[in-house]
């Protein structure tokens, strides 16, 4: 990190004040699963009910299941389906659309910003989901992509009141409709940001028509289909116009300083009630297969659930090797700031595995070291 580099991070990382109180802590629960081939949905319950149980959270209220469909349906890894190596298996999925149908919301729907002008479904039926499942895991399941307008007329907008990189983000109005969102990540490296579990998974909430490398100018893209490479990750360019601009702009074109400062700024506008981590099995060494390095199969045979993201993700980290509080330079953060961290502290839930109760399986019971 150079210099002014530096100072702009200092300059634009919200602190809290002296007399603050601790940013909030809640349990995690971590269960044994080895295989997708066991009952997912009966260990899913015994999790949910070890953090208190789902139906004061979710009985009649709107909840959206934000998957993690990165890179696009079509990516392979060494030939397996993506719910294997990269992307949410679908049934995780499933049984948590199940269990939420039990504890009673009124309404579920399936989000994520599929690649490409097409609908989740057709998304899902390219990455060799089976959306009929999907559909009959509970009464009503609906899908948006939230890439685009979608099935809306106007976008909403969620102001940051600490903002580390955009004052105000402009998302499918998907998300202002939920009342309680549910991040299902997958456990695995990310090359940008060390880690992208349940609070990073929801990075895919931008519009790509808005903050896509070919968004519009002043007006969103609907047809858009460029990553959001040029404007988010090395900001080359700003969002189309009906978003602002950066705060900071020229400060860094690093992706590992400026994914993880929007990542947390999403996790205040936007906040993650029920995050749940898909380690059964995965892949180490980067997000995905276009990723180059040494990407390897893993099967750490886990699965993690908690009712604050940060905490769900600290222990997620400890389980994958790591020190959740490690800083930039030290990994998994080798070239990345600590999106937890950042989180943590403009208050979103805490890094201190000390102040955050495990149950279920202990995490020296769970760790499967990703860097070997």
């Amino acid at each position: 990190m150079t210099r002014r580099e530096w100072l702009a991070m200092i300059a634009a990382t919200p602190l809290l004040k002296a007399d603050a109180p601790p940013a909030p802590a809640a349990p995690v629960s971590i269960a044994k699963c080895a295989s997708y081939e066991e009952d997912i949905a009966a260990k899913l319950a015994t999790m949910f009910s070890q953090l208190g149980g789902l139906e004061g959270l979710v009985r009649n209220k709107t909840v959206s299941i934000k998957l993690n469909m990165t890179g696009g349906p079509r990516n392979r890894f060494n030939g397996l389906a993506p719910g294997v190596s990269h992307m949410t298996h679908p049934k995780v999925a499933a049984a948590t659309a199940y269990l939420l149908g039990r504890a009673g919301a009124k309404r579920i729907r399936f989000v994520e910003s599929a690649g490409g002008p097409t609908t989740l479904e057709e998304a899902m039926q390219a990455a060799d989901w089976d959306v009929k499942a999907l559909q009959s895991a509970a009464s009503g399941v609906e899908f948006e992509n939230t890439n685009f307008l979608g099935s809306y007329k106007t976008y909403a907008r969620f102001k940051v009141p600490a903002p580390y990189m955009y004052p105000e983000y402009v998302l499918n109005r998907a998300y202002e409709e939920t009342d309680v969102l549910v991040s299902i990540g997958k456990l695995k490296n990310h090359f940008d940001c060390g880690v992208t579990l349940s609070i990073k998974n929801c990075f895919g909430i931008t519009p790509m028509s808005i903050y896509g490398g070919d968004a519009g100018v002043d007006e969103p893209n609907e047809r858009a289909s460029a990553s959001r490479a040029a404007v988010v990750h090395v900001g080359r360019r700003q969002p189309a116009k009906i978003a602002p601009p950066e705060l900071h702009p020229g400060v860094s074109n690093q992706a590992g300083y400026r994914v993880s400062r929007v990542v947390a700024d999403l996790a205040v506008v936007r906040p993650i009630q029920l995050a749940i981590i898909d380690g059964v099995e995965s892949m180490a060494g980067g997000e995905g297969p276009w990723i180059r390095g040494e990407l390897r199969s893993v099967k750490p045979g886990v699965l993690i659930a908690g009712m604050n993201p940060v905490c769900t993700d600290t222990v997620a980290t400890a389980v994958m090797g790591y020190n959740p509080r490690a800083t930039r330079g030290t990994a998994p953060f080798r070239n990345a700031d600590n999106t937890m961290m950042l989180a943590e502290a403009v208050g979103v839930g805490s890094t201190d595995l000390k102040r955050i109760e495990v149950r279920g399986v202990p995490i020296e019971q769970a760790v499967y070291r990703y860097d070997v």
